[in-house]
């Protein structure tokens, strides 16, 4: 593997990936917050994290938002 092809904190996310998913609580549409990276769903009042450029859509992982 090289080097250029190991996630780092940087990876960048895809928004083509916004299309396909839903907060999983709701089944409604996410917002992208680039400078928090992670998706938020207002409907839920969660915002889910982005890792390495992969959101991860466990409500464990979700931080509640006001």
């Amino acid at each position: 593997m090289s080097e250029q092809s190991i996630p780092t904190a940087t990876t960048p996310f895809d928004r083509r990936m916004l299309e396909a998913l839903i907060c999983p609580e709701t089944q409604t549409v996410l917002e992208y917050d680039v400078e928090a990276q992670e998706l938020i769903s207002k409907s839920a009042n969660l915002a889910y994290p982005i890792r390495n450029g992969i959101p991860v859509m466990l409500r464990d992982e979700a931080r509640t938002i006001d």
